[in-house]
């Protein structure tokens, strides 16, 4: 597959954990200090291998929202990942590319990935510097191949200028390319929401009755697969949704290969989740109240189906109308309303 070819050129770039917040500075090219809430667990990303740096980060956000990176000219990474609706392509049931084509499955939130180990709805790669070549090099969504990307931009003269300024060994390469995107990416961390602020004490902030309410049901029916202050454990699960006939998106199992990863997808996170409908893989709920319903009876069994939603009272998860006006309540306290409007990562 595409990802492992360049697996091979990154192969010096193994992601391991770290903590590390504040790196010391080199030159005009100042290192950034990387966020890592102390309600967060350790950052995943291997930022030694790949510090962030200031003309670094500059360079990765011209990249995320140039549409030179596809093949008409148009289509940016930022086309599908807004910054208003925590990165994700609000209203697009799925990925809407060039030449207004289609993809198969919904946009993800790109907020707090640095934080991850594998990528995509079905963890087509391990390592962060390597995503972006599954979006550019799909034929439905960027359309373009790395070498073309690359012709485009070595022969753009402030392309080269900022690539010479951003990596001390310089040029526009393969390399340099994609450490630059992800250097952008590894400083989207959104950690402001009232949530946040609640669990660490911080400004006085208080939640709700309704919302505490909401916070004690989550930990008890959600919080198995929706772990940490993540929200998600980076797993891959069937969730029960019923295949969708026209697509028949086998998930983890089209990477794997194994037949006992049918119709299994990457947990995602629910932070900032009330602003990125719609939701599932497929994109098919358009509302909160839609998926909790599914959950409460939808959820359909198959082989494969995640354990934990069989229970002895039956499939899914149990929830009364209360409970689910309360997790709603709750769900909107995990708004980042500082990350979704922080300009650095705004388009120029």
């Amino acid at each position: 597959m595409k990802h492992l070819i360049w697996a091979i050129l990154l192969m010096t770039l193994s992601a391991c954990s770290q903590n590390n917040e504040e790196y010391q500075s080199i030159g005009d090219n100042e290192l950034l200090s990387v966020t890592i809430p102390s309600n967060f667990p350790p950052m995943i990303y291997n930022a030694e291998a790949n510090p962030p740096t200031k003309f670094g980060f500059e360079l990765g956000k011209k990249l995320f929202y140039d549409g030179k990176l596809s093949a008409n000219g148009f289509i940016s990474c930022g086309f599908c990942h807004e910054q208003k609706f925590s990165f994700t392509h609000h209203g697009h049931q799925f990925s809407h590319g060039i030449n207004d084509l289609e993809g198969t499955r919904n946009t993800p939130s790109i907020a707090n990935m640095a934080f991850f180990s594998e990528f995509a709805w079905d963890g087509a790669t391990n390592h962060l510097d390597l995503f972006p070549i599954i979006p550019i090099t799909n034929e439905v969504e960027m359309g373009e191949t790395m070498t073309g990307v690359l012709q485009k931009l070595q022969k753009d003269g402030d392309y080269q200028n900022a690539f010479n300024a951003a990596f001390e060994e310089g040029g526009v390469s393969h390399e340099n390319f994609l450490k630059a995107i992800a250097q952008f990416m590894v400083m989207m961390v959104s950690y402001n929401s009232k949530y946040d602020k609640y669990v660490r004490n911080e400004d006085g902030v208080t939640l709700t009755d309704q919302e505490l309410h909401g916070m004690s049901i989550f930990k008890e029916k959600c919080a198995s697969c929706h772990t940490s202050d993540l929200f998600s454990d980076g797993s891959f699960r069937n969730n029960g949704l019923p295949p969708n006939p026209n697509i028949n998106d086998l998930g983890r199992a089209l990477v794997s290969g194994s037949s006992d990863d049918n119709y299994k997808f990457k947990v995602p996170s629910l932070r900032n989740v009330a602003l990125t409908a719609p939701y599932m893989h497929d994109g098919r709920f358009g509302s909160l109240e839609s998926v909790l319903n599914f959950y409460q009876n939808g959820v359909q069994d198959s082989p494969t189906l995640d354990p934990l939603l069989k229970t002895d009272e039956g499939l899914g998860i149990s929830l009364v109308e209360t409970e689910k006006l309360a997790l709603i309540a709750f769900l909107n306290t995990l708004t980042d309303q500082e990350f979704i409007n922080d300009e650095r990562f705004a388009e120029y």
